[in-house]
Order: structure tokens, then C-alpha cells, then sequence
């Protein structure tokens, strides 16, 4: 049987401290999937990838990314805008003019 004394507490209190800012930002960056899908508002999209809302608009009117809409709330499936940016992934360059 092990006992634990007065400092073995203490040290296991700093521990939780220190894991405290990582378990709080795990909760508040985490988002519930549905179905195995994970769905982002507008501001959260916008906020990945550095856009306006503005350009968001443009990219939604011109059918660039697809989305769900529901009354006052737009969604867009993780998925879906991954597709788009690997689809429409272009290289710096092509290796082939580089050749040795």
C-alpha cells in the first residue's frame, strides 16, 4: 500500500494546473460530430481559412463551397470544404520543367 504525503499532493495539484488551459481549450475548440460529420458556421470557416464573411459570401452565390442553410444559420460540412481545396489544389510549380 503506498502512502502519499503532503508535497505528493502538491505536485499532483501543480500537474492539474498546468493541464488545466489544455483541457479548457480541448472543450471550447471541440465540436460534437453528427453522423461522423463536423459542420462550421461562418465565422469559424472564415476564421480557418482567413477569409472576410464577404468573400465567404461570394464563394456560397458563386456555388464554390456548398452549404446548408437554415433560418438564420449557415453551415458548411468539413468534408465538403476539404474536397474544395483539394480539388481545386494547384502546384507551385511543376516538377517536370525542373528536370536534371
Amino acid at each position: 500500500m503506498d502512502l502519499y504525503t503532503n508535497e505528493d499532493s502538491q505536485e499532483l495539484l501543480q500537474s492539474l494546473d498546468r493541464a488545466l488551459p489544455y483541457i479548457e481549450y480541448a472543450l471550447k475548440n471541440n465540436k460534437a460530430m453528427f453522423e461522423g460529420e463536423r459542420y462550421l458556421t461562418s465565422e469559424e470557416l472564415c476564421s480557418i481559412l482567413k477569409i472576410s464573411r464577404r468573400t465567404l459570401q461570394y464563394y456560397r452565390d458563386d456555388g464554390i463551397f456548398p452549404f446548408i442553410q437554415f433560418p438564420g444559420k449557415v453551415l458548411f460540412r468539413e468534408s465538403d470544404i476539404r474536397k474544395v481545396l483539394e480539388d481545386r489544389f494547384r502546384s507551385a510549380y511543376n516538377i517536370e520543367d525542373y528536370s536534371l
